[in-house]
């Protein structure tokens, strides 16, 4: 009998062929991702949100499906019961009376969302809620799971940003106060030190006492301030004429003039 030796390059061929059919006749299949927190307090009678994410390397198909179930706390997962199927932008709550019209839902296959909302929470509730995602060909992988503590309002962990944003807010509004208070002390304290002044009561009693002294030259704020000639009734002795008289010997309206105070006795007889 005689063999016949093959052609290499058809062997090559072949091999080609084989390997292109194998890549694009099956579906590779990837199980998905799924995140959920670990522990959920939700207040007693209030709306509680239990949170899942996943991904997946397909593109989000009308096919994708999400289901959550519930295991009661302190009962094995053997036990646990479907609350709720999503697919096809439909719900389908579950067979258990606890949940009818409390499970809705709240994600967005589109943004890898799978989350639902519970309303009116129970203390009955708590328990293990498990989710699991679908999205042909990638299957679900190890399903998220959650669990859920549902609790008086005292035992939920207190919200400092409230109380902060309040400090922030007094401790601004404090500061403005003072520093407002400041600039007022501060524009009455200079007031005080520009206003310079005197009294014809005090100047006219200085010169009661010297009726014919001199009183030294004073600057220039000091003869405006005795600019004033009104007569001015002291004690019992009358009227007294203040004025005050210019040894310049000029005339010239440029020019300051030293004034000099005097004070004139009592005209008046006594």
């Amino acid at each position: 009998m005689e063999l016949r030796r093959t052609n290499p390059a058809c062997n090559c061929v072949l091999l080609c062929g084989i390997t292109i059919c194998l890549i694009f006749g099956i579906n590779l299949t990837f199980a998905i991702e799924l995140y959920a927190p670990a522990e959920v307090l939700v207040e007693n009678g209030t709306t509680g949100i239990l949170k899942c994410s996943f991904k997946s390397r397909e593109v989000i198909s009308s096919a994708a499906t999400v289901t959550w179930s519930f295991c009661p706390a302190g009962s094995d997962a053997g036990s646990a019961v479907s609350i709720f199927y999503y697919t096809s932008a439909n719900h389908y709550p579950g067979s258990v009376a606890q949940f009818k019209d409390r499970v809705k839902w709240a994600g967005d296959l589109n943004k890898k969302d799978a989350s639902i909302h519970l309303i009116e929470a129970q203390f009955n509730d708590n328990g293990t809620y498990s989710c699991a995602v679908i999205n042909p060909p990638d299957i679900s992988g190890t399903a998220a799971q959650t669990q859920l503590k549902v609790v008086i309002k005292e035992s939920l962990p207190q919200d400092n940003t409230a109380v902060i944003v309040v400090a922030v807010c007094g401790a601004v509004i404090g500061l403005i106060l003072i520093s407002v208070v400041i600039c007022l002390i501060i524009k009455r304290h200079q007031t005080t030190h520009e206003y310079e002044g005197c009294t014809s009561v005090e100047s006219v009693s200085s010169h009661a006492t010297r009726p014919g002294g001199k009183k030294p030259e004073s600057s220039l704020d000091g003869s405006r301030c005795s600019s004033h000639s009104t007569p001015v009734q002291v004690g019992a002795t009358g009227p007294v004429i203040y004025a005050q008289l210019d040894h310049s010997g000029t005339k010239s309206p440029n020019s300051f003039h030293k004034m000099e105070p005097v004070v004139y006795a009592d005209i008046r007889k006594n």
